[in-house]
């Protein structure tokens, strides 16, 4: 009989250990921090530009970043913190093309696609376009509230949830009444 107690505490422990492990296994996706620029580099013709040099700059710290376009001309950098870059882009046999204003905030993905043009190495192209302001990769909506704005935007009660209702594409939604209005106060009394 103690044969039979000490193999179902073993079968029992041995559950539970695998359970733990396989519940530790698991890959847990962490929240996104910084935002992620993508984009395909092209010829004139639309042809991919494999191995082009992309250098993402932030333009207020002076921070770089540099990936490089793979076979189909594609790049991505990811965590990219929130601020406003400057993108370069140089290969072997194209005109150098600078791209500057390209804003990102937190979690954002931002499409930038780039067409070279056949050049000389030393040639030098600065486009001061601004960029496109909708994301085609993704339907999140996101904004940064500047610590000016919560410094000196009155708000009624101080809740730091009245911020959203700043950006575009919020709207608020009461869910008690307002016993302010004369209406309110008269159903009130009944």
């Amino acid at each position: 009989m103690i044969p039979r107690i000490r193999l179902r505490i073993f079968v029992y422990l041995f559950s539970v250990a695998v359970a733990l492990l396989l519940t530790n296994a698991v890959p847990s996706r962490a929240q996104v921090a910084g935002a992620t620029l993508t984009g395909t580099i092209t010829d004139s013709s639309g042809g991919q530009v494999p191995n082009a040099q992309v250098v993402i700059k932030d333009v207020s710290t002076g921070v770089e970043r540099t990936v490089t376009t793979n076979k189909d001309g594609f790049y991505i950098a990811a965590n990219l913190l929130p601020a406003e870059y400057q993108v370069t882009v140089t290969a072997t046999g194209f005109n150098t093309e600078i791209k500057n204003g390209i804003k990102l905030n937190v979690g954002m993905e931002q499409e930038f696609d780039l067409v070279l043009q056949v050049g000389t190495v030393t040639h030098r192209v600065e486009v001061t376009a601004e960029a496109p302001a909708v994301q085609l990769s993704s339907s999140d909506i996101s904004a940064t509230v500047q610590a000016t704005t919560v410094r000196e935007l009155p708000l009624n009660g101080r809740s730091w949830t009245d911020l959203a209702a700043l950006q575009p594409g919020v709207d608020t939604i009461q869910t008690q009444p307002s016993f302010s209005s004369g209406a309110a106060r008269a159903r009130a009394r009944r």
